[in-house]
């Protein structure tokens, strides 16, 4: 018997049980596609996370407060004292301190209520300076932007992003208007242009306040020279290592540590921050495709059960053709063919599952989900290999039944 006429005997046989067949593909199919739109979900994460990121600009730096000792001798944790304060960022902007810094702009940001009228809403109060607007690479949609002398004269003045704007006046169109923080109102001046989500972070919620206002009107307290995140850009992509390093030594002569590890702030590049999120995210990648590909184990049972069940149906068939002269091969072949069938049948539609999904979730998660072409093709492979596989000992079985046994079978 042909290879040809094999396919074409094997193919017959499973349709002949279509149900069954079709029951016996849904199982490799459910875990084709769960394995594409897995590996889909996590490469998608990454591309975004990484965009965000990278949206901050290839040439920032981060300075947060890190972990600080206390009278007693204990260590707190990472962010729990507010380390950083306004003359480390001056320190920092200092062409002689760091000739590799282009600009710096320091935050004091809180988590307040601000209120418009009869609106209020909570959003991140943030006092910066001047420079926050090219550091941070934002631009303003109308008005102006804080000023140097804003911050001198503790001027009552606000920026607001737009989505802050619109949930105060239903409108970006709000320059000259005042909101309240606190007891303490202030004017509008600007909004800033959209700039979406970074992480976890609406860039466009947030209400922007000269640093000074900040320290000393609405936070006050022993705190108020305190910033919770300096932002350091340098003067290029290529200086972005020795801004770093010039940052990093700076700041551990003003603060008396002598290395890194007793240091109480940390500074972090893009990169850093890309690559740790894209470790994690692989991570769970693997994990949730390993849970996936659990199913495939399921359904490549589900092909040995059923073609346990075909072996036992056709057992005087198979009787009949060893008695007219087939040999073990001949029969073994015709089963690893039907499993074969079954396996890329289930393949091939899995994958097409998974395709579709994969263009039509990403308006309804607000995620994206990147098709890898690799695990399209791997699946497929994998299902048909499944097929083989598990399709080894009924196919066994079959070959080695006595003609005489099989033809006597009920």
């Amino acid at each position: 018997m042909s290879w040809l006429e094999t396919f074409r005997t094997g193919l017959a046989a499973v349709r002949s049980h279509a149900m069954r067949s079709t029951l016996t593909v849904l199982g490799i199919l459910i875990g084709i596609a769960a394995v594409i739109l897995t590996v889909g979900l996590g490469l998608g994460t990454q591309k975004d996370v990484s965009e965000q990121i990278s949206s901050l600009g290839s040439d920032l730096l981060i300075v947060t407060p890190g972990s600080s000792t206390d009278s007693s001798g204990m260590r707190g944790g990472f962010g729990s004292s507010t380390t950083l304060t306004r003359a480390d960022a001056e320190a920092l902007a200092s062409p002689v301190n760091a000739p590799d810094v282009a600009g710096v702009a320091a935050e004091k940001s809180s988590q307040l209520s601000v209120e418009a009228g009869e609106t209020n809403w909570t959003t991140a109060v943030t006092g910066t300076t001047a420079s926050w607007l090219e550091v941070r690479g934002r631009e303003v949609a109308q008005g102006r932007f804080l000023t140097e002398d804003d911050d001198l004269s503790s001027a009552a003045v606000v920026v607001l992003g737009s989505e802050t704007a619109e949930q105060l006046f239903g409108t970006t169109s709000v320059v000259g208007q005042t909101v309240t923080v606190g007891t303490t109102d202030l004017q509008v001046v600007g909004v800033l242009t959209a700039a979406g989500a970074s992480g976890s972070s609406n860039l466009d919620d947030v209400a922007l306040v000269p640093l000074s206002t900040a320290a000393q009107t609405l936070v006050g307290g022993t705190s108020r020279n305190a910033v919770s995140t300096i932002y350091v850009q340098a003067a290029s992509g290529e200086q972005l290592s020795a801004a770093s390093q010039e940052v990093q030594n700076l700041l551990l002569a003003l603060h008396g540590a002598t290395d890194a590890d007793s240091a109480d702030f940390t500074v972090e590049s893009q990169d850093s921050l890309v690559s740790t999120a894209t470790a994690v995210y692989r991570t769970l990648t693997v994990l949730l495709t390993g849970i996936a590909g659990l199913s495939l184990l399921v359904g490549g049972i589900g092909v040995m059960n059923i073609m346990l069940v075909s072996v036992t149906e056709r057992t005087r068939e198979i009787g009949l053709r060893k008695a007219l002269g087939a040999p073990p091969w001949a029969i073994r072949r015709q089963f690893l063919v039907e499993a074969s069938v079954l396996g890329l049948t289930g393949g091939v539609l899995g994958a097409a599952l998974g395709i579709a999904a994969a263009l039509g979730l990403p308006s309804l998660l607000g995620t994206s989900i990147v098709v890898s072409g690799l695990a399209v093709g791997g699946s497929v492979v994998v299902a048909v290999v499944i097929g083989l596989v598990f399709g080894v000992y009924p196919a066994t079985r079959a070959a080695r039944l006595a003609p005489i046994d099989a033809l006597r079978a009920e």
